[in-house]
């Protein structure tokens, strides 16, 4: 997510970025805080009895082939044995691009009860402490909570802080597409939140959903709240660096690639999401129409131009935020590079008027929040720039189910 409160956490940013801490990093503990995010064991047992299983006496494709293979698998089988497979291996399958969506969806709920199931006995566990009795506790209500009717879980991994991905809306016969990427500290546990709940993915995503189907009641449309890949824990030096959103990129890539249909698709990238989507950038597919990017510490590029995309670049900053005074530059590896925001970048600067802070820009009612929908339903000509005037609309016409203007 993207809650970070400012001054003490702003001055670890800083002090991250300053020359003489990576010396004292190299020094004392090299990179090892930088090491890859270990492969998720259950997930990874699923894909190897995958591996090893077989339909018709045949061996199953490889769950790693290209999206349209494996589509061209599934729609091969009949119902019967498409749900035999969900069954059998509903972790593969549930994260397996190229899939049908509605199969995914079905596995993943397979997936969630078997999760859930863990995590109440771990409740009981006697030899678990008394956090990690309550640990176990509150992840079965999370499982419980996905597990809700009508939910449509697109990816689900359990393992360590857990990755998630869930629809809003049809997938299958949107017109629009958009795409969520939120920041730091998300994983199972801050998916949804009760209180501050526009802060986290979920809310994120059903604001987003609501105003798309406010600004263009006639356009179908999809909201997809991304977390399925493992963000940074903090301020620290993950985030500082772009080894998570190197790791992300691959993952969100990879989704992208595998969307059904050919409908526009739109990013929204929060926080520490941006710095994922510019270092995705340049491996979107085509379909990327727009990429905005709110609260940016940077997109790894020094300008708009060299994120290597042909999707048009938004950015929006609202005054209270404090990653305003976040050091927009990059230094032996820390730092994310130019301000997003910044004339010199070269994105299109909307409004994100009563966005109010870091964490407000999909509140309903703010103007972030109309902007973003205007994006995601493509009407241009709706969007509000910032400095009030027409600047970021330049070149475009308004559209609701068309691609790039």
């Amino acid at each position: 997510m993207t809650s970070f409160d400012t001054s003490p956490q702003l001055n670890v940013w800083r002090a991250l970025l300053a020359l003489s801490v990576v010396f004292v990093m190299l020094a004392t503990t090299g990179w090892t805080a930088l090491r890859s995010h270990r492969e998720s064991t259950a997930l990874q047992a699923s894909l190897t009895e995958w591996e090893h299983g077989r339909i018709h006496g045949l061996h199953l494709p490889d769950p790693q082939a290209a999206p349209a293979r494996l589509a061209r698998f599934f729609a091969s089988l009949t119902p019967h044995e498409r749900d035999r497979l969900a069954h059998r291996y509903p972790l593969a399958v549930g994260n397996m691009n190229g899939a049908p969506v509605a199969l995914r969806y079905r596995a993943n709920r397979i997936a969630l009860d078997q999760a859930r199931k863990v995590e109440r006995a771990r409740m009981h566990d006697s030899r678990l402490s008394t956090a990690g009795q309550q640990d176990a506790g509150l992840r079965m209500h999370r499982y419980e909570s996905l597990l809700d009717p009508g939910r449509q879980i697109l990816a689900f991994d359990p393992e360590g802080s857990g990755r998630i991905a869930e629809v809003f809306g049809d997938l299958a016969k949107a017109q629009r597409i958009s795409v969520i990427v939120p920041g730091v500290d998300t994983d199972l546990l801050t998916f949804q939140r009760t209180n501050r709940r526009y802060s986290a993915p979920v809310g994120m995503a059903k604001a987003l959903y609501a105003a798309e189907r406010a600004a263009s009641p006639a356009t179908r449309t999809a909201v997809i709240a991304w977390a399925d890949y493992t963000s940074p824990d903090g301020l620290g030096v993950d985030a500082a660096t772009g080894l998570r959103a190197a790791e992300g990129a691959v993952r969100l890539n990879a989704l992208l690639h595998a969307l059904p249909g050919r409908s526009p698709v739109s990013m929204f990238c929060h926080s520490y999401g941006s710095v994922v989507c510019g270092v995705a950038a340049r491996g979107m597919p085509r379909r990327v129409a727009d990429i905005a990017v709110a609260a940016s510490p940077g997109m790894r590029a020094t300008s708009a131009s060299r994120l290597g995309t042909t999707a048009r670049v938004w950015a929006m900053r609202d005054a209270s935020d404090w990653v305003r005074d976040v050091p927009y530059l990059e230094l032996g590896g820390l730092g994310h590079g130019a301000d997003p925001v910044s004339s010199a970048f070269g994105a299109r600067v909307l409004s994100a008027r009563d966005a109010q802070g870091h964490s407000g820009y999909f509140q309903p009612g703010t103007d972030s929040l109309r902007n973003l929908a205007g994006i995601g339903v493509g009407a241009y000509d709706e969007v509000t720039c910032a400095r009030e005037n027409d600047v970021c609309r330049s070149g475009l016409s308004g559209t609701t189910t068309a691609g790039r203007a």
